[in-house]
């Protein structure tokens, strides 16, 4: 009895954690393994009475239809690992979640195994925010992009067609998702994705800035260097293009060309602040980004609400770069290309952290349910241009959940 109050408390800590704030179905998910692998333990639970008692699915659920259960379990299992690499480094109950069963297991950790026995401790991660650590972090994480670009060229050769795709074959991918990116598996070739990657002055070994050219004139400028967020991005958009067995190609925004834009579905990722090419093609009419050029803020971003709605403002603001980030905000939306046949997908953020979460948000089920609602399209419907913004919650450099709170749909 005392092994399952501390396994249970083990639980509560977990749900209240970062890594699981915001995510209610991941909660209700754990919490429910939890119950039953306490209450009934040696006896894993079917995915039917997770699908019907958990997310609740009808009666008629078919596990081979609907991947919903089978999704989600894997979010938990990335949350789990998330959360004893961060705040349960230190923690003696271990929760274990093994793929290929729905049963989670409780484990004492050995002793003397934890966080505070050669690993990072919490003031480490204060050391990080300085400007250079900052620094160095994105250019690691630059570096791992450009092997990101590298593993995208290669995949999916083997992939179906896109009549294949576009019957349905693909039946282990929520619907949701086959839905809103339908528009980008039937193009004649595959879609680009283009990162922002703003120009710097200075030396990675001794400090770099954005370039201003009121300021630094001639200097030379350097282009091959982006944000974390944009990096985790592009990560999350080749995962959800590799379930919907499409190859798409990757390009840095100071590459990209207008001939590109041509004939291809094309999805930017950051705002025309950094993704310069942004500001040469069609974009968003109702929310744009704009940079402030005076008073306190000066030199920050904003998007401008230019036709305010009733209970709208005028304009959406991060938190202020002296602050530590605690809110942002992006746009999210879908216009005509250049060639009207033709798409563009944007997914920016104030910061590279609001770009991060706008392209999770089109990447999770549970978002583009609730962005498909909203936009009145069904499962055979199509999705119509729209432009869209959403409110980030950011926890310790990390996007932790996303409201949409204003959205304006192409005229009937």
């Amino acid at each position: 009895m005392a092994d399952k109050v501390h396994y249970r408390g083990q639980i509560d800590k977990i749900l209240g954690s970062h890594a699981l704030h915001g995510s209610e179905s991941l909660c209700k998910l754990l919490r429910y393994l939890a119950d039953h692998a306490l209450d009934h333990p040696g006896a894993a639970p079917k995915e039917y009475q997770i699908a019907t008692e958990v997310f609740g699915r009808p009666s008629d659920f078919d596990p081979h239809v609907d991947s919903t259960v089978r999704v989600q379990a894997g979010r938990l299992r990335g949350k789990l690992a998330e959360y004893y690499a961060s705040e349960g480094a230190d923690d003696q109950i271990l929760v274990d979640f093994p793929r290929g069963t729905y049963a989670v297991a409780f484990h004492e950790r050995p002793a003397g195994a934890g966080r505070n026995h050669g690993a990072v401790h919490e003031s480490s991660w204060d050391a990080a925010q300085t400007p250079r650590r900052w620094l160095a972090a994105v250019i690691l994480l630059s570096a791992a992009l450009s092997a990101a670009v590298a593993v995208t060229a290669g995949r999916f050769l083997n992939g179906r067609t896109a009549e294949a795709r576009l019957a349905g074959e693909i039946t282990d991918v929520p619907t949701v998702l086959r839905v809103f990116w339908r528009g980008f598996l039937t193009g004649p070739q595959e879609p680009w994705v283009i990162f922002s990657n703003a120009a710097f002055v200075g030396r990675p070994d001794s400090g770099m800035r954005y370039y201003n050219s009121a300021r630094d004139g001639q200097m030379h400028t350097l282009d091959h260097y982006t944000g974390v967020g944009e990096v985790l991005a592009v990560h999350a958009l080749d995962s959800v293009f590799g379930k919907l067995q499409q190859q798409i190609r990757v390009k840095r925004g100071s590459l990209f060309s207008l001939d590109d834009a041509k004939n291809n579905d094309l999805i930017f990722i950051g705002s025309p602040s950094e993704n310069l090419t942004l500001l040469e093609i069609p974009s968003t009419r109702g929310f744009v980004f704009k940079k402030i050029t005076s008073g306190p803020r000066t030199g920050e971003v904003e998007i401008v609400n230019l036709y305010p709605e009733a209970g709208e403002p005028k304009s959406y603001l991060a938190t202020p770069s002296d602050e530590k980030l605690a809110d942002d905000y992006s746009v999210i939306a879908l216009v005509k290309g250049l060639n009207p046949a033709r798409s563009e997908l944007i997914l920016a953020g104030t910061t590279t952290i609001g770009t991060q979460a706008a392209v999770e948000y089109v990447c999770q089920p549970n978002y583009l349910e609730q962005l498909l609602l909203r936009l009145a399209v069904s499962n055979s419907g199509e999705l119509k241009p729209f432009e869209a913004i959403i409110h980030v919650k950011v926890t310790r450099g990390v996007p932790v959940g996303s409201e949409l709170v204003a959205l304006r749909k192409e005229p009937a």
